[in-house]
This record gives C-alpha cells, structure tokens and sequence, in this order.
C-alpha cells in the first residue's frame, strides 16, 4: 500500500510537467492524453477517454463481486499568468495550475501505481480524470455522458489541496462543505444617441447605476445560516470606448451563492424581478442568462466515516474548522448518484492561496493524499 522513492520521484517530475503544460477548462485534450499515456504501465482494465469532453476514466477491476469506488480529480488549470518563479513555471502564457489540479492528478495516478502492483480484493476502482472543474460543467458532462453508466459509483471520494491549513492536516465534515453558486449576465438595452444630444437616445447608465449596490442587498443571513445566501457584482460594461456616442446597453455580471441548491431558485426569482423593476424605471428592456453553475457539495455520513477511519488508521490529523467553505467545487454532483464526500488536505499556513499567480502545488502532499485514499479503497474493497 506504499509508493517507492523511485514512485515518488517519478510522480513529482510528472506533476511538474503538467504544470508547465496548463491547458483550461474545456481545452485539456494533450493532459488527458499524458494520464493515459502515464497508466498505461499500470494496465486497468478499462480506460473510458472523452468523457464529458475530456475525462479519462480509469477501472482497475477484481473480478469479484462488490461496490464501485470512484475517486476524482480535476485536469484543468486558470487563465492566470504564473509569476511563482519556480524552475518548472509554465510554458504558456497566461495559463497556469494555480489550484493546484496537476498535484491532484498526480494523487490519482500514484493510486494507479499502487492498484497496477494489487488489485482491490473485490469490487472495483475507477480514478476519474475529470475536466472543466474550473467552470462547473465538468462534472455535469461526466456524469451525463452515456457511458456514464458503464462506472456508475456506490461511493465518490475527493479532495483539495488548501493553502492556510497546516501542512498534511485534513479539514473534513459531513453536510455541506461548498456552497452552491452561478453566475448571471445581465444586458439592459435601450437606445444610443450622439453624446451632444443624449435626450434623443435611452441610455442605461441611471440603472446600472442602481442596479449595482441593489443587487448585494439581496443576499440573506450570515454564513453560519443554513438559509445563507450571498450576490456580488463581478462585472460592468457601458456603451463603446467613445466620446462620440452616448450608450444604449450595458450588462453587469454577479455570482450568485447559496449554501443549500433549494435556495437558489428564490435568490434568481428576486434577482430577476429587481431587473425587471430597475430596467422598466428607465424604460430599458431586459435580459439575462446563467453560466458556471455549481450545485452545493454536501459531504454524506456514511462516506466521511470511511475517509474518518482511514485518517485514522494513517495518523493524519483532522479537524473541522473553516468549514463549509463559501467557494464553489463542482464535486458535488457526484453525489446525486452515490455516496461521496470531498476533505481538504493542508498545503501550509503560509502557503500562496489558490488562484494566486505565485502558487505551486507542494510535491510533498502526493504521497499523503495517496496514502488516504488508498487506505480507503482498501477498507471499502479489501
């Protein structure tokens, strides 16, 4: 159930390939070409290529009766321009592994590598490849892919990697760790005019203006509720970058989040009638539609007890705090179909935070992620 040093080495070099190679959501065809290429010595049983876009499945099969274990992680990197100055720093501009999914990756392969050596006793693994994590139709394509079905789990594990938390601890509980989330385009639309005569044209600029500081007011309790919800404008253009021409549409764009999926409907519903009240004020026309949405990751019972005993059982610390998160995991949709939970792995108090254009995923967390999961396909398949 262990890595060699010469695993070890092998998997730190291949995750730092991968992070100089970033490819974004909904573009990783040559990454999801290097996992297959880099099981191959491994010799699963299955490998499912494509799936919701470019997904790799992996099976490593029994031949025996029993659950279906998925693990996942994401293929994706950011459109961020890397500026942590390691040795290994990207290769493509203004794209990166700022979360930290090459490390991920990495993770799964090592369980590759062990479950290449020993099969599960019974049952099977699936590591699942998983792109687009980064805009939330990930997840939502895997699982509606057709062949789909051909893996379907009983139990769904992840994790993440976490700058803040002390390295090699684990954050972890039951019931919702992410919280639900999407965005939402706004375009208001009236009519342009010449600058010297904006009396001629219906301009947007009186409403966004009061659409803006409107739309946060919307949002509902404090994290602590279980009825939270929250709406932040990310976003607002007017017109042309002219003088000439006095403007006729704008958009505003916002995230809208909830710690429950039940929530989100009433948070749209009001967010559109207050469109719809501010637009009909200045005599605009209104519309809008919906982008990156995330369902709420919610961490089932039965699940966290078995990544607990594990935890347990490879004396990894483990705690609760900072949890649930307000950002968004596109996990949680896994969890409509099987029992699943997601934990946080420490990358170090002082580490650069996700998304930050100096963040590196630290090499020595692959062995201690593997190390979990592992010891939880082991405990659920023998």
């Amino acid at each position: 159930m262990t890595l060699t040093n010469r695993d070890i080495i092998e998997l730190t070099a291949w995750r730092r390939k991968l992070h100089q190679h970033p490819e974004i959501s909904n573009e990783e065809e040559k990454t999801a070409r290097e996992v297959v290429d880099f099981l191959a010595d491994t010799r699963p049983d299955k490998v499912l290529t494509g799936l919701g876009g470019h997904g790799v499945a992996a099976v490593y099969e029994s031949g025996k009766a029993g659950p279906t274990v998925l693990f996942r992680s994401e293929l994706d990197a950011l459109p961020i321009h890397e500026l942590s100055g390691v040795p290994h720093s990207s290769l493509v501009s203004g794209k990166s592994h700022m979360c930290g999914h090459d490390g991920h990756t990495a993770i799964l392969a090592a369980l590759g590598r062990q479950l290449g050596r020993e099969r599960p006793a019974s049952g099977r693994v699936v590591l699942m490849f998983q792109p687009a994590e980064e805009t939330g139709n990930g997840a939502a394509g895997v699982v509606a892919d057709p062949r789909f079905g051909e893996i379907a789990p009983d139990f769904a594990f992840s994790l993440h990697n976490l700058p803040g938390v002390p390295f090699g601890e684990v954050r972890l509980k039951t019931g919702v760790v992410n919280c639900a989330s999407r965005g939402m385009r706004i375009t208001l639309e009236g009519k342009t005019a010449h600058s010297s005569m904006p009396e001629t044209g219906v301009s947007p600029m009186m409403a966004i203006s009061q659409l803006m500081p409107a739309l946060p007011t919307l949002g509902r309790g404090t994290f602590a509720d279980d009825d939270f919800s929250m709406l932040t404008v990310t976003h607002a253009t007017m017109g042309e970058a002219v003088f000439g021409i006095a403007p006729g549409e704008a958009q505003v764009w916002a995230t809208l989040r909830t710690r429950r999926d039940g929530n989100m409907a009433n948070l749209c519903a009001a967010a559109e009638a207050l469109v719809i009240e501010i637009a009909g004020q200045h005599g605009l026309s209104a519309r809008w539609d919906y982008h990156e949405i995330f369902v709420a990751s919610v961490n089932a019972p039965d699940a966290v007890e078995n990544l607990r005993r594990a935890l347990d059982e490879e004396g990894v610390m483990q705690g609760e705090e900072g949890l649930p998160m307000r950002a968004s995991e596109d996990f949680g949709i896994f969890g409509h179909g099987a029992v699943s939970a997601m934990f946080f792995l420490g990358a170090g108090e002082q580490h650069p935070a996700l998304h930050n254009p100096d963040y590196d995923f630290p090499d020595d967390l692959i062995p201690i992620g593997s190390r979990i999961f592992m010891r939880t396909a082991r405990n659920l398949l023998g």
